[in-house]
């Protein structure tokens, strides 16, 4: 039996009932750590939630430019997508909230950490890896996969037992599973549950609707420094400043919905609705300035092992060795990767305009009709045939 948890506490309905399940379950303090990492919430009622609940030990820490310079960053140096479409902004906040609620454990003597996770998502593995990367021998309590209640109509019948409130969406019913930080914000469950249903307007925070976006565009001048983006139309920012203003920016033009149907990492498929705004515009401006500054070696090598890199965070395996030293890699491709990227943005679209670098690669007299430059037009023709003999070799068969 534990003698102290530390809970990964949100305020929402499922974190205030494991709250309260745990007190009545293990008879021992339970103390709250809740992360802002840009989620757009008032954290103040979380505090508020948590003292009404008896909690005497509250956490809760501003880790948005950690999340942002450490954890999202690295991942876009990668220009990471995760099976075509999903930026991975659920994925990427875990084990950042992993590490740290481990470091409070021990810091007030817990010997065991709890989180919200249902045992059907990928989340349980994510914050479950991140606790055992940190802390071998820390216990670990999933509420979601030992207790006696089956659906969220359950945990709502708990709350009005234990008079813990419950929060209404905008039409006055319980809400859709959601999570959001500065990167992005998801919404699941409820008629999202159907993939052929459309989902509608009002679970959109972030973004507006493209019927609502502004007539005119929004012109983006965003400079990088080995890979990162450091200032906005020539303005240094913060890390986590620099991704919020992106966010601005995109939500007003509606950039960054996607609708999908995803493979978990624990087998099911699952339709999620997702805003990344701030992402999007990052993604299309980082690989705009990389195309004239990564070899065609380097940039090809990148895109082959993209997919390997997004799944191993997808799968909740930030800390392990085979990221770390992926990471390695691609950060050693980024040492050049500086300048200046010019993009539009417009009715849900990134539209890049310019790219410039000092260390550009991109060599206008090799490319221009107008010059010859240091190129010989008569080496194509060996270079042709040599590529062509394998051809002319099938029509032998």
């Amino acid at each position: 039996m534990p003698k102290k948890i530390v809970l990964a506490y949100s305020g929402g309905l499922d974190t205030s009932v494991i709250l309260k399940w745990l007190q009545i379950k293990y008879n021992c303090p339970v103390v709250t750590f809740t992360a802002d990492i840009g989620q757009g919430e008032e954290l103040t009622p979380v505090k508020e939630k948590a003292k009404s609940l008896g909690v005497k030990e509250i956490f809760i820490e501003n880790l948005q430019e950690t999340f942002v310079k450490d954890y999202v960053f690295p991942m876009f140096r990668a220009n990471t997508v995760y099976e075509g479409s999903y930026l991975l902004g659920t994925a990427i906040a875990r084990p950042l909230i992993a590490k740290r609620q481990i470091e409070i454990a021990e810091s007030v003597g817990a010997d065991a950490v709890a989180h919200g996770a249902t045992g059907k998502g990928n989340d349980q593995v994510r914050f479950e890896l991140g606790y055992y990367a940190s802390n071998s021998g820390i216990q670990v309590i999933a509420p979601w996969r030992d207790w006696e209640f089956n659906s969220r109509n359950d945990l709502i019948e708990f709350a009005k037992l234990h008079q813990i409130s419950v929060t209404k969406d905008k039409l006055g019913e319980p809400p859709f599973s959601t999570d959001a930080n500065l990167l992005h914000t998801s919404s699941e469950g409820k008629i999202l549950e159907d993939p052929w249903t459309s989902p509608p307007e009002h679970i959109f925070s972030r973004t507006k609707s493209i019927e609502q976006t502004p007539d005119h565009p929004s012109i983006v001048k965003i400079t990088f420094k080995n890979g990162d983006p450091v200032a906005l139309n020539d303005k240094k920012r913060k890390p986590h400043e620099i991704l919020s203003e992106l966010n601005n920016i995109g939500g007003e033009h509606g950039v960054g919905r996607i609708d999908i149907v995803e493979n978990r990492f624990v087998g099911m498929k699952s339709r999620g609705v997702y805003e990344t705004p701030g992402g999007t515009i990052l993604l299309h401006a980082h690989r705009a300035i990389e195309s004239i500054t990564l070899d065609k070696g380097e940039a090809h090598l990148k895109d082959e092992i993209m997919p390997k890199y997004a799944e191993i965070i997808y799968n909740g395996l930030w800390f392990s060795s085979e990221r770390i030293t992926l990471q390695k890699l691609i950060d050693k491709t980024q040492e050049n990767v500086n300048g200046d990227v010019n993009l539009k943005v417009f009715k849900g679209n990134v539209i890049i305009e310019g790219r410039r670098s000092q260390n550009s690669l991109y060599e206008p007299s090799l490319v221009s009709f107008d010059e010859k430059g240091n190129y010989n037009q008569k080496d194509a023709e060996g270079f042709i045939k040599i590529n062509s003999l394998r051809l002319k070799n099938l029509l032998k068969k």
